[in-house]
């Protein structure tokens, strides 16, 4: 394992905070809960549809949550009908819905029952992020979701600039507009503080650099970093850059002299989705490194999307970063 990698699981495990896990009838998530709660990352709450799943859930350390037999259903059908009521919805079907295990993670997330909700090994990302938006909802100044993965740079490679990068939006924003790719450059820094513990050094990413070219998503990506400089003017922003301009230190003093953030970036922000989810799969293939994620960015409290083809040690590694996105 990485030192970036242990020394997440070490901060995770300092907090420990109560996670629930949507999917607790599934295999790869039950032997993650086991790995979770022996290595203390956090205190697992797995909902499952009956008794009969009680038993596996706790022999790997998990306390079992039943929707019908849990003393908390009410609060969450009070949960579901106040989200109807506030968007002129049936509220007695929205109050079916409490045994749905989606809605009744994100809504003990939503009261404060537990820190963070994690799902996706078996449902769709649709379906993850409809519930955690409609109950958890946006963090406040944000107007938008997205996705970051947290790339760890493979051992025994030629080194990277950093330890870790951060990569965003590679999951929910497929044409971000100016405002959305400043939300998410936000977003991404903030993470980044609670997750990794250094500085967010936040690049705007096109195949331009500094006016080399011309062209609507360039411009495009010129307006979000004036607009996210605007919005925060303590972070460490600039753009436009190619990546390798954002990366290394020749190419930046050739590409972009001057620039504060130029060959020192660790957190790269794609002008489209297919860009991110490209760059990342593409850098995880062909260099070995570790992709963590996606990491759900923008919400009031932490909800996490996992992939479908997610292994035990991604969801325990998705589980650290819960933890510590759930910090104050």
């Amino acid at each position: 394992m990485s030192g970036f990698l242990a020394t997440l699981h070490r901060r995770a495990a300092e907090r420990c905070p109560r996670i629930v896990f949507a999917e607790g009838t599934d295999e790869r998530t039950l032997e993650a809960i086991g790995r979770i709660s022996a290595l203390g990352i956090a205190t697992p709450m797995v909902v499952v549809p009956d008794i009969t799943h009680v038993a596996a859930v706790r022999a790997r350390g998990g306390i079992p949550v039943i929707p019908d037999d849990s003393a908390q259903l009410t609060d969450v059908e009070d949960c579901l009908a106040r989200w109807a009521h506030s968007r002129s919805r049936n509220e007695d079907e929205a109050r079916a819905d409490a045994r749905n295990p989606l809605a009744f993670a994100n809504a003990l997330v939503a009261m404060g029952d537990a820190d963070a909700c994690i799902a996706g090994a078996v449902n769709t990302t649709a379906d993850v992020l409809r519930w955690a938006l409609r109950l958890i909802g946006a963090e406040g100044g944000s107007r938008s979701v997205s996705g970051a993965f947290y790339m760890v740079a493979p051992p025994g490679g030629p080194p990277w600039p950093h330890d870790v990068l951060t990569f965003s939006d590679c999951g929910v924003m497929p044409d971000p507009s100016v405002e959305q790719l400043s939300d998410i450059a936000i977003a991404a820094a903030s993470d980044r503080v609670r997750i990794v513990g250094d500085v967010p050094v936040i690049a705007f990413l096109s195949f331009s650099t500094r006016g080399s070219a011309e062209a609507a998503t360039v411009l495009r990506v010129r307006q979000a970093v004036a607009l996210t400089r605007a919005r925060r003017p303590d972070l460490w922003v600039d753009g436009e850059l190619q990546a390798d301009a954002a990366l290394n230190a020749i190419v930046a003093a050739r590409k972009a002299p001057g620039s504060a953030v130029a060959g020192k970036a660790n957190v790269l922000i794609f002008p489209s989705l297919d860009a991110g989810n490209i760059a990342y799969k593409l850098v995880q293939q062909l260099s070995g490194a570790t992709a963590i994620g996606p990491i759900v960015q923008g919400l009031r409290k932490p909800s996490l999307d996992l992939s479908r083809g997610a292994t035990p040690d991604e969801i325990v590694h998705a589980a650290a970063i819960a933890a510590l996105q759930s910090a104050p």
